[in-house]
């Protein structure tokens, strides 16, 4: 099940919000007591979880296909009943702040670049604010604004469903006819205004990690907008495999002699799970003697050089190869299937998308690579600088 609402979602001054009511949706409702949502799946069998990133929030659970209509049953409640009360609002804050402790707080990169990188390079609230969520406006969230929260995007309009597995597609949509018909439909939220100029720069972020061995570096660019200029988009993906795919990979090769590990993708949470505007991140980890600069400047170097023709065809052909198998590799997975249909659909309205995105990527050309190296190349990008412990800067 996708919701339409994710950190892009959330109430100015609320950052965190939609995180911590992923957790709020398994608090109980009308007939499901609290925490019985995950006994009643696991009892069956199954497995259940959530999830939170910009533009969306998916629940799945993975049963066998007897349990068909008690998981369905579940989420229809849970859509026209939740309960959201004060207590349970007081329990799952402290769950989410103890989450934050230990995967952001006092892990090494923890959190490192998504939460700080969009407000190096966005400007728009929305899409620059940190979606894992500041404590104090996780202590501000009210039950109250829970409620008003879910009743404004936790409604049929704003959400797909989506089954897979060895299942008869009419009993399956008849059974969850009978379980959400019942469901009062409500206006959908109008969208969240996302778009905005590109900033001037300089872009210059630092953080401080005590936890971290080495200094890193996260580089951010703006990528072409999947639903427009899906093509450019695809060559991008296309671009990073290039770049960072192997040890002798383009970039990795700029920068093997400084001894930096680096790492280069689309998305801040992979490729196609956002809308427009999203991120082309680079990530860096490197000696105390490597500025952030260098690394900018050796990057720098690798796109004009691409930009220039300067790239191996059977370079590129290998690229397009690898980043086909691994696209082909998720599809082994029947809840990555799943969570692909249901995640296009919400975001571009082409729940095939996921299906059809190996042959996609086939068709990219040496000529659309370089020209997204180019488009890289002109853009001034966010230089977010982790300072490591015993770092004097």
């Amino acid at each position: 099940m996708h919701y339409d609402v994710g950190f892009r979602s959330e109430p100015y001054g609320r950052s965190g919000f939609a995180h911590l009511f992923e957790h709020m949706m398994f608090q109980g409702s009308r007939n499901v007591a609290r925490g019985e949502h995950f006994s009643l799946v696991q009892g069956a069998g199954g497995v259940v979880n959530g999830s939170t990133y910009p533009d969306y929030t998916d629940y799945h659970q993975v049963v066998p296909a007897s349990a068909l209509e008690r998981v369905l049953f579940l989420e229809a409640d849970r859509m026209a009943s939740l309960n959201v009360t004060e207590t349970n609002l007081r329990t799952q804050r402290e769950v989410v702040k103890e989450e934050i402790r230990l995967n952001v707080d006092n892990r090494p990169y923890g959190g490192f670049p998504w939460t700080v990188l969009p407000s190096v390079l966005y400007e728009r609230w929305a899409n620059a604010h940190n979606g894992y969520g500041d404590f104090g406006d996780l202590d501000k969230a009210t039950a109250a604004e829970c409620a008003e929260f879910f009743a404004t995007h936790y409604m049929p309009g704003n959400a797909v469903l989506t089954l897979c597995g060895d299942i008869d597609p009419q009993h399956a949509i008849e059974a969850a006819t009978k379980q959400f018909e019942a469901v009062p439909s409500q206006p959908v939220p109008a969208p969240v205004p996302l778009s905005e100029p590109w900033r001037p720069g300089p872009l210059l972020g630092t953080v401080r990690d005590l936890f971290a061995p080495r200094p890193a570096t996260a580089l951010g660019f703006r990528l072409p907008n999947p639903g427009t200029n899906l093509d450019a988009y695809l060559a991008h993906m296309v671009l990073a495999t290039l770049l960072t795919s192997s040890e002798h990979a383009t970039l990795k090769q700029g920068l093997a002699a400084m001894s930096v590990d680096v790492s280069s993708g689309c998305g801040l949470f992979g490729p196609l799970q956002a809308r427009d505007p999203d991120t082309f991140i680079i990530v860096a980890t490197h000696p105390p003697q490597v500025s952030s600069q260098q690394i900018a400047q050796s990057t720098d170097a690798v796109f004009a050089d691409i930009a220039l023709g300067k790239v191996d065809e059977q370079d590129v052909t290998r690229a397009v190869a690898l980043t086909r198998s691994r696209l082909l590799q998720k599809r082994d997975s029947l809840l990555a299937r799943t969570r692909s249909l249901g995640t296009h659909e919400l975001l571009f309205g082409r729940p095939e998308l996921g299906e059809t995105l190996h042959d996609l990527v086939a068709g990219i050309a040496a000529s659309q690579v370089i020209a997204a190296a180019t488009q890289l190349s002109e853009q001034q990008p966010a230089l977010l600088s982790l300072l490591a412990e015993g770092d004097s800067r």
